[in-house]
């Protein structure tokens, strides 16, 4: 699976969390047809997580020269990464018993503004806008992803 070579340290952590919990991992589903703006979905009653790597290409500009190899600020890996952590709290969320996981009190919880929109597409597919303000509001902190996963799913 080619999103593999996206991931860091802490996503690998969070990977094998997710196994661990009996989740298991698709690439480029026909679900990512949906939209390009979708980089990634989770089919719960098959307890699967979708990562649409090419939609995350081509939204990152994934095909244009890249300054250095590997580099960390490369748009492509970022969409992922934040994919499988968004994701990923949501596997917590329903380990909750589909509750939030309030690692961080509500008012707390911010969302940078150009999320708005994205908030909006994911509410319009999965219904729920407060777990979906907390799966945005969690994806840049893979340090809470990975407690999240620890303390609900284990």
């Amino acid at each position: 699976m080619e999103f593999l070579t996206f991931l860091n340290a802490r996503e690998i952590e969070i990977l094998e969390l997710l196994y661990k919990a009996d989740y298991s991992v698709e690439e480029n589903t026909p679900l990512c047809l949906i939209g390009e703006e979708f980089v990634g979905f989770l089919k719960r009653r098959q307890r699967k997580v979708v990562i649409c790597t090419d939609n995350a290409k081509k939204r990152g500009g994934y095909f244009i020269t890249k300054l250095r190899p590997n580099d960390e600020l490369d748009r492509t890996g970022i969409y992922i990464r934040r994919a499988l952590r968004h994701e990923s709290i949501h596997i917590a969320q329903d380990c909750n018993n589909g509750n939030t996981v309030d690692l961080i009190e509500k008012k707390k919880l911010k969302i940078h503004p150009y999320k708005t929109e994205a908030l909006e597409g994911s509410v319009s597919v999965s219904g729920n806008r407060e777990k979906e303000y907390e799966a945005y509001a969690l994806e840049d902190k893979p340090k809470y992803v990975i407690k999240a996963l620890k303390k609900y799913c284990f």
